[in-house]
């Protein structure tokens, strides 16, 4: 069953999370500082703001999973699972082993490392409005397209589905809801929006249908080797060159990463300008390839000489 493997999935992104979880009191309370209770394990509470805190964490492709009541039911039974791990790791003093203490010192520096880039880089490495003009320009050619399409569409694994979802629609159900809670594509997330595409770029069978629909309209239920379809045309536009407005975000995210590659490498060159560096070279070209057992280093006090006898 598709639910049971995606929930699979859910499971072990959620295990590999922070626990969330707030200590508290014994009692019927059903409300603590951080929001309404979910569950009590043994002491420690889960409460909504965790829950939602862990949804909003999740992967796009699983959050509409985690809005059906099985997908609720089921992520609070991981984060209670994993709560009780936890609790049982802690008596065993896991917590306190020194492989555990290495493992939370070296996140601890790379959690602050990706801040610091972020900040620095990713938020310092800013693309102007003139960049991307001028990039738009030069490359005016590349922007030329033929007739294009933008549709949305539900994906289900069987008929039955397909012909559920149609008489809900028919009923008045919004597209974008329904397909955010049953469509089993990756473009759920997004209310089944698939963007804009030419002819070309889809399965024949999805592409037949998509662009005969007018504007606005839901085809009826379209079976390809993915399974069944309906499609909703959102948008079409004529052959002929993309407007800067249309293709903005498009170059944006195109030199991006080149923009963010050359503040890194000035942020790089500053950083060792203004430090007090000194590489051995001859010791890094002695290293040799050991595992890590062999590779620890041999304290200085085994090293010593044992101390003379008065």
């Amino acid at each position: 069953m598709h639910f049971r493997k995606t929930a699979t999935l859910l499971a072990l992104a959620l295990c590999v999370a922070g626990t969330g979880c707030k200590q508290q009191a014994g009692g019927e309370a059903k409300k603590d500082k951080g929001g309404v209770v979910l569950a009590e394990v043994n002491g420690a509470t889960i409460t909504d703001a965790d829950f939602y805190k862990e949804q909003e964490n999740l992967p796009p492709y699983l959050k509409p999973m985690t809005e059906t009541a099985d997908g609720k039911k089921e992520m609070l039974d991981t984060m209670v699972v994993r709560e009780l791990i936890m609790q049982q790791a802690q008596k065993d003093g896991i917590d306190k082993s020194p492989a555990v203490a290495a493992k939370l010192e070296d996140l601890r520096k790379r959690v602050i490392v990706e801040a610091f880039l972020k900040k620095k880089v990713e938020e310092s490495a800013n693309v102007s409005d003139a960049d991307l003009q001028a990039f738009y320009k030069k490359n005016e050619d590349k922007f030329k397209t033929g007739d294009q399409i933008r549709a949305s569409h539900i994906l289900v694994k069987t008929e039955p589905e397909a012909k559920e979802i149609e008489k809900q629609l028919k009923g008045g159900a919004k597209f974008e809801d329904l397909a955010k809670k049953n469509s089993i594509d990756g473009a759920a997330a997004k209310g089944g929006d698939l963007g804009w595409f030419g002819k070309g770029s889809m399965l024949p069978d999805f592409e037949k249908v998509a662009f005969s629909l007018k504007e606005g309209t839901t085809s009826g239920i379209v079976q390809t080797k993915f399974g069944y379809h309906i499609i909703k045309a959102t948008g079409k536009r004529p052959a002929g060159t993309r407007s800067f407005e249309e293709v903005k975000d498009q170059i944006k995210a195109a030199i991006a990463p080149e923009k963010q590659q050359e503040t890194f490498k000035k942020l790089k060159e500053d950083l060792k300008k203004d430090a007090k560096l000194s590489i051995k070279e001859d010791a890094l070209k002695g290293l040799k390839n050991k595992g890590p057992e062999e590779a620890k280093v041999e304290p200085a006090a085994a090293k010593a000489e044992p101390a003379k006898k008065p």
